[in-house]
């Protein structure tokens, strides 16, 4: 009993100095978790793009001639359905890149040459008032803010040095991103290629090293985590879909212009919880108003009606029902996964919240099950 005792002081002992030294030596520690997580970005990357395109390609081997026995179509089921998940997935972001993209120049450049003549009529209406000085409005009128505006634009666009630091800069970090997520995605393709014996190498991992009872729960842990972020992934996507779709058949009918466009942002911006479609509906109706300040409004009361149809009928049918999580935490989620990881955190909270939700809930079911009495007989 006392060597056992001795045994549990000494566990405390070791417990309470290692918290010491990592608060101690917090920065050094700190220095050395940012340097790990900063080189293996490419291998998250990897992970987060292998289990999002898994999500496909799996539809694609449910589908890729499922009763054939044939060798040749067991051999080329993996490669030609990952394949064409890939292609699916640079395909989509292609299409949408190529339809905000394109809009979205023409519509800077509309911007601009619509910029002299909005300050020039809003100087005439300031005229109209009584209570701004006379000066003032001559010396506003007096302005030519068509080369005014050309000369700002010149002097921005001179400062060559600073722009080029600004360039530089910028490509560097570009090319550093495009190759995280080159080496990502080849990461991915040999983890999809070999996913069947690496998830039995790891369980074999893990059953070696876990006790029985801990390796369970955690095998039901990873199931439902598995499940919720599943669930929530076909159904977010299904529901952005859904969304542009009518959003493009509501404004080609409106004949609001940038349809393409905006319906596409909206479709996009709407993977994120809640708050997306909203984003993207404020950067259309800005995009809306250089052309038509009422074709504006009449866009932003179509938005507000479809997102009132999204939100009570096609959401909760779509990914609400599928992921068995209440609206009150599905916003709660958003707010503060947003306000924690930003963007990236409106994206996990939700699943995570649901995991968490879903792990309670049975847990509260097993012990209300265990404290209720037993039936009169």
């Amino acid at each position: 009993m006392k060597k056992k005792s001795f045994k549990s002081y000494l566990k405390i002992a070791a417990f309470i100095f290692a918290i010491y030294l990592g608060i101690h030596y917090w920065p050094g520690i700190s220095a050395v978790i940012k340097t790990v997580f900063s080189s293996a970005t490419p291998i998250i990357i990897g992970v987060v793009l292998a289990y999002m395109i898994n999500i496909l390609m799996s539809f694609y081997e449910r589908h890729y001639f499922p009763k054939s026995t044939k060798k040749a179509v067991i051999k080329s089921r993996r490669p030609i359905c990952l394949a064409g998940s890939i292609i699916t997935l640079l395909g989509i972001i292609a299409v949408v890149l190529w339809l905000v993209a394109t809009q979205l120049v023409d519509c800077i450049q509309l911007l601009i040459t619509k910029i002299p003549g909005a300050v020039e009529y809003l100087v005439s209406k300031l005229n109209e008032f009584d209570f701004i000085p006379e000066d003032i409005i001559d010396s506003l009128m007096s302005i030519d803010w068509k080369s005014r505006i050309g000369s700002i634009i010149e002097t921005v666009t001179s400062g060559l040095g600073s722009v080029m630091n600004i360039a530089v800069t910028a490509v560097a970090s570009t090319v550093s991103v495009i190759s995280s997520v080159v080496i990502g995605l080849i990461f991915s393709i040999y983890v999809l290629f070999d996913k069947n014996n690496l998830a039995n190498r790891f369980k074999r991992l893990i059953k070696a090293y876990i006790p029985s009872k801990f390796y369970e729960k955690a095998t039901h842990i990873a199931k439902v985590t598995d499940d919720c972020f599943h669930r929530f992934i076909v159904g977010q996507c299904t529901e952005a879909v859904i969304l542009g779709v009518l959003c493009l058949i509501g404004m080609l009918i409106l004949r609001i212009p940038y349809a393409a466009m905006i319906s596409a942002m909206i479709a996009f911006t709407a993977l994120i919880p809640i708050v997306g479609a909203f984003i993207g509906a404020g950067v259309g109706a800005f995009l809306i108003l250089t052309e038509s300040p009422a074709k504006a409004l009449v866009f932003l009361i179509f938005i507000v009606v479809l997102q009132q149809i999204e939100g009570n009928l096609i959401y909760p049918k779509v990914v609400g029902s599928s992921m068995g999580l209440p609206g009150i935490w599905v916003l709660a989620a958003v707010t503060i996964g947003g306000g924690v990881l930003g963007i990236g955190g409106m994206l996990i909270g939700v699943p995570l919240t649901a995991v968490v939700y879903k792990l309670i809930k049975e847990n509260l079911d097993i012990k209300e099950k265990a404290a209720a009495p037993p039936p009169a007989q």
